[in-house]
C-alpha cells in the first residue's frame, strides 16, 4: 500500500486537500480493477515519411488503433503493422479519420453525415482485408483527431460513425472519450446496439468539461514518461484527471492511451505499464 501511496503522491500534492472518503476506497480497491488496456495509434507512416517508433512501441502494448489510409498511412504500411501487431499477440483496431494526409487528420472538414458514414465505413472494410490473411480479427474501432473531436461535440456525425461501426460489425466495440466528453457519443452507440469502451489520455491536458486541452495550448501535451504513468495511475485507481484550471473530471476508463506519435511514446507505454503492475493491475485488451 505504501508503494501506491508514493507512486500517487504527486498528482495528490496539486489537489492540496487530503483524499476523500471516495478515493480513499477507489485507491484501496485495487482488486476490483484487475486489468486495464495499454493503447496507441500506430502504422501513421506514409510512404518514405516516418511517424512514430512502431518497432519499441507496439510489444509494450495490449492493443493498437492502426491509421487506414485518410490521415495517414498507405497498403504496404497497413500490412506491416497488422503482422507486428499479430507478431506480438497486440488486438488490432481501426483507427479511421479524416481524407487529411496533409493535416494528418487534426483539421475538421465540412463532411456531411452520409459522407462521414462512408468515409468510415470504407476505412474499416481496408483494414480488415489486411486482417484475413492474418488469421486476425478487428477488436475496436477508434476515430482519430478532429473527427474523435467532432463527434463529442455533433449528434448527426457521431451517429454516422456508430452506424459505420454496426454496419462493419455490430459485436466490435467502439473507443470513446471516458467522462462526460463522451456523453454524445455513448448514446449515439447505444441507438446503434454498439458497445462503448472509455478512454484515458494520461500524456494529453484535460479541459475541465472532460474535453482534450487543444494541441495549440501550452502544456497539452505532456513529455514527462514519469508524469505521465502518474496519470495514468490517477485515472485507472482514482477514477478521475485533473484539469487545466485544478478542477477534478471524473472518467471511467477501460483503456489509457499514449499517442504513437509523441518522441516518448514507447517510453511512456513502459513506464505505465510498469507503474500499474506495480500495484497488481495486469495489461490486457478487453474482451
Amino acid at each position: 500500500m505504501g508503494k501506491r501511496t508514493n507512486v500517487l503522491a504527486p498528482e495528490r500534492d496539486r489537489h492540496s486537500a487530503p483524499p476523500t472518503t471516495r478515493e480513499r476506497v477507489s485507491l484501496g480497491s485495487v482488486a476490483n480493477q484487475r486489468t486495464i488496456d495499454l493503447n496507441a495509434d500506430a502504422g501513421e507512416s506514409f510512404g518514405p515519411w516516418r511517424m512514430g517508433a512502431d518497432e519499441d512501441l507496439l510489444p509494450v502494448l495490449s492493443s493498437v488503433n492502426i491509421a487506414c489510409g485518410f490521415h495517414a498511412g498507405d497498403p504496404v504500411t497497413m500490412r506491416r503493422t497488422v503482422q507486428l501487431a499479430h507478431e506480438h499477440g497486440v488486438a488490432i483496431g481501426a483507427h479511421p479519420g479524416y481524407p487529411d494526409t496533409v493535416g494528418f487528420g487534426r483539421r475538421d472538414l465540412a463532411m456531411c453525415p452520409d459522407e462521414v458514414h462512408a468515409a468510415v465505413l470504407y476505412q474499416l472494410g481496408a483494414l480488415s482485408a489486411f486482417l484475413r490473411p492474418e488469421g486476425a480479427q478487428l477488436h475496436h474501432v477508434k476515430p482519430h483527431g478532429a473527427l474523435h473531436h467532432r463527434i463529442a461535440l455533433d449528434a448527426d456525425a457521431a451517429d454516422a460513425v456508430a452506424r459505420a461501426v454496426h454496419d462493419a460489425d455490430p459485436d466490435v466495440p467502439l473507443v470513446v472519450l471516458a467522462g462526460p466528453a463522451g456523453r454524445l457519443m455513448r448514446a449515439a452507440a447505444a441507438r446503434f446496439g454498439v458497445r462503448t469502451v472509455g478512454e484515458g489520455f494520461p500524456d494529453r491536458a484535460y479541459l475541465a468539461d472532460g474535453e482534450l486541452a487543444p494541441r495549440s495550448s501550452a502544456g497539452a501535451v505532456l513529455d514527462d514518461p514519469e508524469r505521465i504513468a502518474e496519470r495514468a495511475l490517477w485515472m485507472v485507481l482514482g477514477g478521475e484527471v485533473q484539469a487545466v484550471d485544478g478542477s477534478t473530471v471524473p472518467l471511467q476508463v477501460e483503456t489509457v492511451c499514449v499517442h504513437g506519435d509523441g518522441p516518448v511514446a514507447a517510453r511512456a507505454a513502459r513506464a505505465i505499464r510498469a507503474a500499474l503492475q506495480a500495484v497488481g493491475i495486469e495489461v490486457a485488451a478487453y474482451a
